[in-house]
């Protein structure tokens, strides 16, 4: 994982868009649990991501976001 907040944000963002796509393709194929664990492990990536994006933006001094 990248050290910079930034960096770490868009590695979150770019795993929870491939979880979302794996997500996606198994609910197209009727494979209902495997859906379910890509949307959970998107989701998973997505707080991440959104943690990370925080504390660069703290980082940065600009307005914390919600």
């Amino acid at each position: 994982m990248p050290k910079h907040d930034h960096h770490k944000a868009a590695a979150h963002h770019d795993e929870a868009a491939k979880s979302h796509r794996n997500a996606a393709e198994a609910h197209e194929k009727g494979d209902q649990a495997d859906a379910s664990q890509h949307s959970q492990i998107a989701n998973d990536h997505s707080a991440k991501a959104h943690e990370a994006s925080n504390i660069a933006l703290a980082k940065t001094k600009g307005p914390k976001r919600l």
